[in-house]
């Protein structure tokens, strides 16, 4: 089972202010230890949304918006992605998870289970963007 963990935008996240020195090493540290169970796939911060975009769709109509974006609190700062054999196991690292907060004041993550091919109804669409290598598809 997969799991996303996100962490929630602030406002000094989209401010661009960077997390101390001391976040940098609670942080590493904690995902050395998800790396040493064998259970970390992927894990990174993201710039402001002043640096990113969005596609909003209408039918088959896009149109093109360039951020920031005013609601901070629909924001992502950072993901780290896991792998774990059971949902009690995911919240139980989860529950770790060091407050990604700037100041160490509020702080917020949410935990997403993402899809398994085995979740979905199978069909020859789904067989040919299975049979895609695509890197987020790897174990």
């Amino acid at each position: 089972m997969r799991f996303m963990i996100i962490v929630k935008a602030t406002a000094d996240s989209e401010a661009g202010v960077m997390p101390k020195p001391e976040m940098f090493e609670t942080m590493g540290k904690f995902h050395e230890e998800l790396a040493q169970a064998g259970i970390l796939l992927d894990a990174s911060g993201l710039q402001r949304s002043a640096l990113g975009w969005r596609i909003r769709y209408q039918g088959e109509q896009r149109s093109f918006v360039d951020g920031p974006f005013a609601e901070t609190k629909e924001l992502i700062a950072g993901y780290t992605l896991i792998r774990t054999h059971s949902r009690e196991e995911a919240m139980a690292w989860t529950r770790r998870f060091p407050n990604p907060a700037i100041d160490g004041g509020e702080g917020e993550i949410e935990v997403r289970q993402l899809f398994e091919s085995e979740d979905l109804e199978p069909s020859e669409a789904l067989a040919r963007f299975l049979a895609l290598d695509l890197p987020s598809q790897s174990s």
